[in-house]
């Protein structure tokens, strides 16, 4: 019997890039090998966070949402998460640039004193670790396989979102992004490269490229 880990595949939108700036305003989350088990919460940004426009702009919240009271706060979104996230075994993450979404998540988890911390140490009970599992790096290999040469930009990698889901059959993520849209749209990626099956009923329209299928 072969026994299938889990993975959670996460995005969270936010009001720009950066975690120490910037607040997390909704997490979209799919636990990888039961898809059923998915998350998604919005909550208002934390008291003097900063606003990107562009950030808006991409993810279609206006200032008004993300600021108002009756929405859940930062803290209780993180809770929500996170007691979301104890009930899956393998509680790895994995999305697009994950690193982006896991140090956005440290830092929320920490502004609202829930961080991994105890008197007694690190806990890895509560922690969400830096160890991921990025869809860029997934393609990026993929394409080396094949004896193909990734695509470039001013001499580095240039595959996006974008780029990973063309090239898994998806269609690019609509705009404005949600953030357990993205959440699906990657896991169904991951499935492609992985398995080059469909994961997803709401994506089977969308054709497996031959050179994933195993």
């Amino acid at each position: 019997m072969v026994y299938l880990r889990e993975m959670i595949v996460v995005d969270v939108e936010t009001t720009g890039l950066y975690p120490d700036k910037n607040s997390i305003v909704s997490i979209g989350a799919v636990d990888f090998f039961n898809p059923k088990n998915k998350f998604y919460e919005e909550c208002m940004m934390w008291n003097g966070a900063e606003i990107d426009p562009v950030a808006l702009e991409i993810n279609g919240f206006t200032r008004e949402q993300i600021t108002d009271p009756n929405r859940l706060s930062l803290e209780e979104l993180m809770k929500n998460f996170i007691f979301w996230r104890s009930n899956i075994k393998d509680r790895t993450f994995s999305g697009q640039n994950a690193w982006f979404d896991i140090d956005f998540l440290i830092n929320s988890a920490e502004r609202c004193n829930l961080h991994p911390y105890t008197s007694k140490g690190y806990s890895l009970e509560r922690g969400f670790g830096k160890r991921y599992v990025d869809l860029h790096s997934q393609t990026y290999t993929h394409i080396l396989s094949r004896g193909l040469e990734p695509p470039l930009r001013n001499g580095r990698t240039n595959i996006n979102s974008d780029v990973a889901l063309i090239y898994t059959g998806l269609p690019k993520e609509p705009r404005p992004h949600n953030a357990l849209k993205g959440a699906k749209m990657i896991a169904e990626a991951f499935s492609r490269l992985i398995y080059g099956k469909n994961l997803l009923k709401e994506f089977s329209q969308y054709a497996i490229p031959d050179y994933l299928k195993q």
